[in-house]
């Protein structure tokens, strides 16, 4: 067992003064940490919910909860999960079960007293290792080699596993994007593409989670290809584009950032149409919808471009779109192009972007109702022409300047303006 590769130490996470509170009120129960926090504890890694399995009844844990001074909520009862609240933490309490029933999300449960039984319905090797108050450590499954040899396994037959719950199939890309090394394991990976037509019992915003989180991962770019190879993201409804999704995050990691929903954009928005249709698919947010939106607006100005946006192009994205959509949009342009990941010309570009302010109109509706152009749609069309005359213009604030191209707008006669979806989509490579 390769142990010497897990630098990590438990006692930090069990010297917390909350969590010994928690021990001290289940005294006389068998209470351990369970799962993530073991997990990432032994790596070293960033700890951020602390979960327990106890070897009773949800009913106990609430009465010695209470009878301690800790306020319990039964946030999961009929699962057996207590959430534990004191000193500004939360602890899930759960009690040990096994499944009697399932139907592929949801399952029917009994408690029980056995650990090892309770480690054998967990998802992943990795996710059912358990450590006391003494800081014992408990490996029922082989979680500890698995998770030094950074290798993501089903728990026993990984298609029992999945068919418990089909959300395990975009769990595993998400733990093996997150802590695995290599290729993926083989025996799970097949069984996730045997029972991939599951994905579709899923909540639209239970995929839209899962993908964020797989993309928020230095080694998704592998990952997802893995996935986009076996037909494991038709539920996006946009064809995939792995190839681009692979270059920008090449050049996200030589900027040390991470930004799951450009990613997104990456892999499966060609044109501002598959915006609103992955947004749908996925169920994003309003404000991850309208961010979506607006990078691939931007974006599709600048389509096909293979060197980065002059100062002028950049500055009308600023005025049209804003610093965020502008900023998106750029990354897209790098990707979807031949530039390398530190190309200077978009490093400058970039620097433009995050120095320069967004233009301002120095015009509004006003100047030209005062000029007699009517309300209604011939004002919408003026107002559009002066804009774009001031942008082909370069944006001059001079009034003598600007007072021409209103009186220029003002004197042209409605036009009728074709609205068509951009040309900007897929170049296969």
């Amino acid at each position: 067992m390769s142990r010497a590769l897990l630098n990590g130490d438990l006692r930090p996470l069990l010297d917390r003064p909350a969590l010994k509170k928690v021990f001290g009120a289940l005294d006389g129960v068998e209470a351990r940490v369970i799962g993530g926090a073991v997990r990432n504890a032994l790596l070293g890694e960033r700890i951020a919910d602390i979960d327990l399995a106890v070897a009773a009844p949800p009913e106990v844990v609430i009465a010695k909860s209470e009878r301690a001074g800790i306020r319990a909520v039964p946030t999961g009862i009929e699962h057996g999960t207590v959430t534990l609240v004191l000193d500004g933490a939360h602890f899930e309490v759960t009690s040990l079960r096994e499944d009697v029933e399932t139907d592929g999300r949801r399952a029917k449960v009994r408690f029980g007293e056995d650990f090892a039984a309770d480690a054998q319905r967990r998802d992943f090797t990795i996710n059912a290792l358990s450590v006391d108050v003494q800081g014992r450590i408990y490996d029922y499954v082989g979680g500890l080699d698995d998770l030094a040899q950074r290798r993501v396994r089903f728990i026993g037959d990984p298609r029992q596993r999945i068919m418990e719950d089909y959300l395990r199939i975009l769990r595993f890309f998400r733990f093996s994007a997150c802590y695995g090394e290599g290729p993926l394991d083989a025996e799970g990976f097949a069984a996730c593409i045997a029972l991939r037509g599951g994905v579709a019992q899923l909540s639209r915003e239970r995929l839209g989670g899962e993908m964020l989180k797989v993309l928020s991962f230095p080694r998704s770019a592998a990952v997802i290809e893995a996935m986009s190879q076996a037909g494991l993201l038709a539920f996006l409804h946009v064809a995939p584009w792995p190839a681009r999704n692979r270059r920008l995050a090449a050049i996200l990691s030589a900027q040390n950032l991470s930004d799951p929903l450009v990613s997104l954009a990456a892999l499966a928005v060609h044109s501002a149409s598959d915006a609103e249709r992955l947004s749908e698919a996925l169920r994003l947010s309003r404000a991850e919808r309208r961010r979506l939106a607006e990078m691939a607006a931007a974006a599709a100005a600048w389509h096909g471009a293979t060197q980065a946006p002059s100062p002028a192009q950049l500055r009308e994205q600023l005025f049209l779109r804003g610093a965020q959509a502008a900023r998106d949009a750029l990354l897209l342009i790098q990707a979807e192009g031949p530039a390398g990941p530190n190309d200077q010309d978009f490093l400058a570009a970039q620097a433009f972007l995050r120095d320069t302010p967004a233009p301002k109109a120095p015009f509004a509706a006003a100047d030209l109702l005062a000029r007699g152009v009517r309300q209604g749609a011939g004002l919408g069309a003026a107002l559009k022409r002066l804009q774009a005359a001031w942008i082909r213009a370069g944006f001059p604030q001079d009034p003598k300047r600007i007072a021409a191209l209103m009186d220029a707008a003002c004197a042209q006669g409605p036009q009728e303006s074709s609205l068509h979806e951009s040309g900007w989509t897929r170049n296969r490579r």
